[in-house]
């Protein structure tokens, strides 16, 4: 069932946005609006309905658009992650419409959207920071991300399922729904700065844009190389799943191996032939005699079945003394 959408409206006081409720507000917040509510957004505030729209399409690509004392932007921030979504990190839209005298948001859910103690002169300011904190959402996320790989890499070292493999696949994945964010970003900070440097008239507005693009750039980067990263040890993860299925198969056969002279001897020793060839003998020692040979049987056996394992693991302790004999004459 859809949530009912929320206004929440602002007013810029002494630097500090305060929730006011006048329809006079400077800052109109939208959250979660229907088709509908759409139109009753585009009529109130003369915004395009179809701009007002893809401010919710997650698969809307970043945008920047001048008009006559107007900035319209579609702009790409994570999601809010929940449990259930099972490490897939996802991306949406929203959209942010600075007007003649007031700022118009629209997002799809419920978030942070101001930091109370960031300093905001104008809606301009509000829109700026509202950008960097968006890209310092995405490092926090990228994070978050190599804690959890390290993570399911521990457990894939003993795992045989494909859950945790499946994980790693949500992540990679999620990588690049983020770098395709991120890239989509840079084009309306840049279009932004240069907005700025045309007008001239705040040079410290600009230098804080040329900051943001700077840590937009370094954070598209590390999503790159860390995606990079994961793919390229994605098979080999896949590959620790298989070996570790090979290793319980083969200690399997040695359980199998061990057990098979046992139960030739135990099927014998179960026949009355067994019997027959002890008469005489009084039975309980003839019959622990006959338990103490199997298992003394069992033991050599596993005995001999180590010391095949040892013998085919030699040339790599052999390798391991040379590298040790060369570490110690440098």
């Amino acid at each position: 069932m859809r949530e009912v959408c929320m206004l929440q409206r602002f007013e810029l006081i002494n630097g500090a946005l305060k929730q006011a409720e006048s329809d006079k507000s400077t800052v109109w917040v939208y959250i979660n609006p229907d088709n509908d509510e759409n139109e009753l957004i585009s009529v109130t505030h003369d915004i395009d309905k179809h701009t007002v729209e893809s401010a919710l399409d997650p698969d809307e690509i970043s945008r920047l658009e001048f008009f006559e004392n107007e900035i319209h932007i579609i702009w790409k921030r994570p999601k809010n992650y929940l449990s259930s979504d099972n490490l897939l990190f996802g991306v949406s839209s929203i959209g942010l419409f600075l007007l003649k005298d007031k700022l118009v948001v629209v997002l799809p859910e419920d978030i942070a959207l101001f930091d109370s103690k960031q300093h905001c002169g104008t809606l301009m300011d509000i829109i700026i920071n509202f950008l960097y904190n968006s890209i310092r959402h995405y490092l926090d996320h990228i994070k978050a991300m190599k804690i959890i790989s390290r993570e399911i890499q521990v457990k894939l070292n003993t795992s045989m399922e494909n859950e945790y493999l499946i994980q790693m696949f949500n992540l990679s994945e999620s990588l690049i729904y983020y770098m395709n964010a991120i890239t989509s970003n840079l084009t309306v900070l840049i279009k932004l700065r240069n907005h700025f440097e045309k007008a001239g008239n705040d040079p410290d507005r600009l230098e804080k844009m040329e900051d943001i693009i700077i840590e937009n750039n370094q954070c598209q980067k590390q999503a790159e190389i860390y995606s990079s990263v994961l793919s390229g040890l994605m098979d080999a993860r896949g590959n620790i799943i298989n070996n570790n299925m090979n290793v319980l198969i083969k200690n399997l056969t040695m359980i199998n191996i061990i057990f098979l002279p046992l139960n030739l001897l135990a099927s014998i020793g179960g026949m009355s032939e067994y019997s027959m060839m002890t008469e005489g003998v009084d039975w309980r020692l003839s019959y622990g005699i006959f338990m103490l040979a199997m298992a003394v049987l069992g033991f050599i056996t596993l005995w001999l079945i180590y010391r095949i394992n040892k013998m085919s693991r030699a040339p790599k302790r052999i390798k391991q003394s040379l590298i040790a004999k060369i570490m110690r004459k440098k």
